[in-house]
């Protein structure tokens, strides 16, 4: 279905890419037939119509391109070559009239414009349409198509002429001009930089060229601001100074950075032969005042007076230089000058200084504003990074938003991010953007001399300056290595003096990372640390909240989640999924024998082999104490079954080591297991939970150690008990009650013949009994009633296949027949008989050694 609706959809776009052409022959074909005979006008017009409209809209969207396509370009000229057809033949008649030329006109048009490829079309179409309609327009018995050819012949060699004279001659022309501009466009742009540079707005050209670019981008709007403000500012300055002291030039002159030219900075002058520049810093008035490194100045000048500034002889009388100084270092010079042989007195000398200062000042507050915006722009770039790393909550999106992040700030071709382990001392790259992602990603390494080792134990970025050498330095391992780029700096992932991993940049410029930039990225990479902290204890909340503690498996309150999001999933496709309860036979007779942390490690060995024995999409999980939960997909009654006996016989198999506390432990369990599946045994998850547990209990009733599947049968049998299980109390009650009758018979004898032999006793001699009586009484007092149960031992309690004995509870206690026994037993004893020394209760019989057996 996918690949059809793929295959609809590119034929749709094909035929929408292919309409205007085929359009365009359509209507070349009409053109073609009303040359062979004159079209109805009803057809004409509408031809004419579909032509107009066709052609507009192509134009329309040419003109709006900035740059079309050639198919566009050919549309465009094959609709534009089919309408001056149709005009030359109607008003004409034939292609051999005075209209023609406009299909000259119409080929150079399209070849000056339209790629060169359309361009070519377009001819070769001029060509066939003009052989196609002579044709057409052949009378019966005219010449052949090689004389028509021939007769054609002359009009496509002029449109071969046009379109070649067009394609060369006119492109070369605004080739030229474009590269004229370009040119032009760069020098000022150098120009700008220059001006930048020398008013310490823009870096070194070195630090400049290892800017990203973003950065560099940025450095150029703050230059261009800057210049344009502090130009505007001295030009102020100049035409005040100018106007006020009437003065014909004013102009400032700015050194470079070698001090061996000057060149203009700004001017105010209505002089026409002023010299552009640049001027050596030692020529004339200007190599006098930088000299003396004070005011110069000149009066009473002749005529023919040489003034480096100006072409040709000067024009003025009277000239002043002044040395610009910033922070007592010469940074240009001041040059005024009047056409009057005035000198200029100390007020104007004044004036003059203070016009210097101005300019300083006011380069100096531009420098302070550059520097401001780009700092409000680095720390914009860092709020940004905070903000995305702030929104990642995991690993991946720690490292992938800091990655971003990086690359905003400065250039960067590669990227990675290593994670360590203090306890084993291992690094592992985690993550790896640029080359080399498959062979870098997931390796480990132990701690080296790498870089990245050396970075994590002194706390502080390297290389130096960002320069990587890769013969003499490394990075990860020797064996494990970054592509080969000449700037990489290792940032540490500290957080509270703990170390988590490094960031390691590489860039594929020289002096990539600079020292703003660098200091711009160890403010990234502490905020990357904190974030990949967070991200870390984030993970390990959740894993508290959804796992427990001491399996690792879904706790009960996850299991209600996964719960409710399967059965809604097998509600909503039809799909069967069954629910597993597993619970271990005896386990409370473990923990009173051995102890509760030999129970732990069963517990623990259950899940694991519940674990082991799930499929992926399964879920297992710890209700509580010794029950585990299991959901299964797509699993009827019959495959659960079969995950219920696995489960059975390999937790029957294995037998857990343990360290008791009267030395090792070995001991094997077994579990008993419930089995509901959906829908049969209910649509939600309390009715599946409540079939799956009523499973059980008929499992742990049928003698344990044993799977048992729901089945209506089940849930009337846990409701309803057989009847000769439900008889069982009853008739032990019975059994007990006639027990205690005759223990109580009994026990009235011997206080009868207790009696008498007390009564004997206060006879005295003379009242004294027999030996015959005597012995009598004390066999009436040591008899036991005629029909009393000898003593029995109490029997022993033994798991696997054969269960409990009857007399014992669901959950382990004592049944309500033995109760009863106890009770009736108790009142038996003689007054004064001594209460005889109980022995020592035994432990469970519960055989650690025992192998369970096969449910049938």
């Amino acid at each position: 279905m996918a690949n059809l609706v793929l295959a609809v959809l590119t034929a749709r776009r094909i035929a929408r890419n292919a309409a205007p052409l085929a359009c365009a022959l359509a209507l070349g074909a009409l053109v073609v037939l009303d040359a062979a005979a004159p079209l109805p006008p009803l057809a004409a017009a509408t031809g004419l119509l579909v032509l107009l409209v066709a052609l507009v809209q192509r134009a329309r969207r040419r003109a709006a391109a900035i740059e079309a396509s050639a198919l566009l370009d050919l549309e465009v000229g094959a609709l534009l070559l089919v309408a001056t057809f149709a005009a030359v033949l109607r008003l004409d008649g034939s292609l051999d009239g005075d209209a023609h030329a406009a299909l000259y006109v119409v080929i150079a048009l399209v070849s000056a414009f339209a790629r060169p490829g359309a361009s070519l079309l377009v001819a070769l179409a001029a060509a066939a349409l003009e052989v196609a309609v002579r044709s057409a327009a052949a009378k019966r018995g005219a010449p052949s198509l090689v004389d028509v050819t021939r007769a054609a012949a002359p009009h496509i060699g002029f449109m071969a002429v046009f379109s070649l004279l067009n394609a060369t001659i006119l492109r070369a022309e605004l080739g030229r001009v474009r590269k004229a501009s370009h040119t032009r466009l760069q020098a000022e742009i150098e120009r700008l930089r220059d001006d930048a540079r020398s008013y310490r707005l823009l870096s070194a050209p070195a630090q400049a060229r290892g800017a990203g670019a973003g950065q560099k981008g940025d450095d150029e709007r703050l230059a261009r601001s800057g210049v344009e403000e502090i130009h505007q500012s001295v030009l102020f300055a100049l035409r005040l100074l100018r106007e006020s002291l009437d003065l014909y030039t004013a102009v400032l002159l700015w050194q470079n950075d070698a001090g061996t030219h000057l060149r203009i900075s700004e001017l105010a002058s209505d002089a026409p032969n002023l010299s552009e520049g640049p001027f050596l810093s030692g020529d004339g008035v200007f190599g006098a005042a930088i000299t003396q490194r004070a005011p110069v100045v000149l009066g009473g000048l002749k005529p023919g007076y040489k003034l480096p500034y100006y072409v040709g002889p000067s024009p003025v009388r009277a000239v002043c230089a002044l040395p610009v100084f910033e922070h007592g270092q010469l940074r240009g010079v001041l040059v005024v000058d009047r056409v009057e042989d005035r000198p200029f007195s100390p007020r104007e000398l004044e004036l003059i200084d203070e016009a210097c200062r101005y300019a300083v000042r006011a380069i100096q507050n531009e420098r302070v504003f550059v520097q401001l915006e780009r700092a409000k722009i680095e720390q914009g770039k860092l709020y940004r990074a905070a903000e995305g790393l702030g929104a990642a909550t995991t690993e991946p999106g720690v490292i992938e938003a800091g990655v971003t992040s990086a690359r905003e700030i400065t250039s960067v071709d590669f990227a990675a991010v290593t994670l360590y382990d203090e306890a084993q001392k291992v690094h592992e790259i985690r993550a790896v953007s640029g080359d080399g992602v498959a062979e870098l990603t997931g390796q480990r390494f132990r701690h080296n001399a790498g870089l990245v080792s050396m970075v994590l134990q002194n706390r502080h970025p390297l290389p130096y300056r960002g320069e990587y050498d890769e013969k003499r330095q490394v990075v990860f391992t020797r064996r494990v290595t970054p592509p080969s780029m000449p700037s990489i700096i290792v940032l540490p992932l500290v957080v509270h003096d703990r170390p988590l991993g490094t960031l390691v940049l590489g860039s594929r410029r020289r002096a990539a990372f600079t020292d703003s930039v660098r200091s711009t990225l160890e403010v990234l990479a502490s905020h990357m640390a904190v974030s990949l902290s967070n991200a870390r204890m984030v993970r390990r909340l959740e894993e508290l909240a959804t796992m427990d503690g001491l399996t690792g498996l879904l706790n009960k309150r996850a299991m209600l989640e996964v719960a409710d999001q399967k059965i809604t999933a097998a509600r909503r496709f039809s799909r069967r999924l069954s629910v597993l309860v597993t619970d271990i036979d005896h386990f409370k007779k473990v923990n009173d024998t051995y102890g509760h942390d030999v129970g732990d490690v069963i517990i623990k060995g259950l899940g694991d082999v519940l674990r082991r024995a799930k499929r992926t999409t399964d879920a297992v999980a710890r209700f509580g104490g010794e029950e585990f939960v299991v959901i299964c997909e797509e699993t009827d009654a019959r495959g659960a079954m079969l995950l219920a006996e696995r489960v059975r016989e390999e937790l029957g198999r294995t037998t857990f080591h343990a360290a008791g506390s009267n030395g090792p432990v070995q001991c094997q369990v077994t579990c008993s297991i419930g089995i509901a599946t959906y829908p049969e045994a209910g649509s939600t998850w309390e009715e599946l939970f409540k079939a799956a547990d009523e499973s059980l209990y008929v499992s742990k009733r049928s003698g344990r150690n044993r799977s048992t599947a729901w089945s209506p049968a089940v849930r009337s049998n846990s409701a309803h008990p057989p009847a000769a299980e439900a008889g069982a109390p009853a008739k032990h009650a019975a059994e007990a009650a006639g027990a205690a009758k005759q223990a109580a018979e009994a026990a009235a004898t011997a206080r009868h013949a207790a009696e008498a032999a007390a009564a004997a006793r206060h006879a005295g001699p003379a009242t004294a009994r027999s030996p015959a009586t005597a012995a009598a009484a004390r066999a009436a007092a040591a008899k036991p009633a005629a029909g009393a149960p000898a003593p029995q031992r109490r029997p022993a309690v033994t798991g696997g296949a054969g269960g409990a004995p009857a007399a014992q509870g669901h959950d382990g206690a004592p049944s309500a027949g033995k109760r009863a026994t106890a009770a009736a037993q108790a009142p038996g004893k003689a007054p004064g008989e001594a209460e005889p020394r109980s022995k020592p209760r035994r432990p469970p019989d519960v055989d650690p050694t025992s192998k369970p057996k096969t449910a049938a």
